[in-house]
């Protein structure tokens, strides 16, 4: 079983994807956020840092995903099937140039071509976590990263706005695997009854999925 969960920044994946680690006794692969040496100097000068940041995104997806699909229960916060959308958003704001973009789609194909070599070669379920967007800047606040805040920095919360809308339209065209929308607003972590009831719902729709694919199977 793999499980990647997807989402805004600020949303809450890295809980929740703890927290579905936890209920299947599962590996969690969480998004190298912490240790990444680029990621303050891009918020600093995304012009300047833009390609170099979504190719050491890559890179990082690229082996978690790889580690995941060749083992056995692995849930894993977001994942390369949405690296794309950081970086075509960067093409579209000027932070990344044509040229560079075409370089990464390049790599990006052939690290996905790569992947149909494995045994298993898809996530058995994305789970897609959703809030409305100021809730989104709430979060964003509330857990404090210097490098992340916008107040008097109207471009970054503008930005924050652009990849929340965006998220909705890659959502809509994602077909790499089954797929399923929860709802973080309604549903907050921060409260232990909220992570009984998502569990839940991830729960019931893996099984799911896994009943459509044996009976295709068969």
């Amino acid at each position: 079983m793999v499980i990647i969960t997807a989402g805004m920044i600020g949303v809450g994946k890295t809980t929740l994807t703890g927290r579905i680690a936890d209920f299947y006794g599962s590996k969690a692969f969480f998004e190298p956020v912490g240790d990444n040496p680029v990621l303050p100097l891009y918020y600093s000068d995304p012009k300047s840092y833009g390609f170099l940041l979504q190719i050491y995104f890559l890179n990082k997806r690229f082996q978690m995903i790889k580690k995941a699909l060749a083992d056995d229960n692995n849930v894993l916060d977001r994942s390369i099937y949405e690296d794309a959308l950081f970086t075509r958003e960067n093409n579209k704001e000027g932070n990344i140039t044509d040229t560079e973009f075409g370089v990464y789609m390049n790599l990006l194909d052939n690290m996905m071509g790569e992947l149909q070599n494995l045994p298993k070669k898809a996530p058995d379920l994305m789970v897609y976590a959703e809030t409305d967007f100021d809730t989104i800047l709430y979060r964003i606040k509330k857990r404090g990263r210097d490098y992340e805040q916008f107040d008097n920095n109207p471009e970054l919360e503008s930005y924050y706005k652009k990849m929340w809308t965006a998220y909705k339209t890659w959502y809509e065209e994602y077909d790499a695997s089954p797929k399923m929308k929860i709802d973080l607003q309604t549903y907050d972590l921060s409260e232990e009854k909220n992570v009984n009831i998502i569990l839940q719902q991830i729960d019931k729709k893996l099984k799911e999925t896994r009943k459509a694919n044996y009976n295709q199977a068969i």
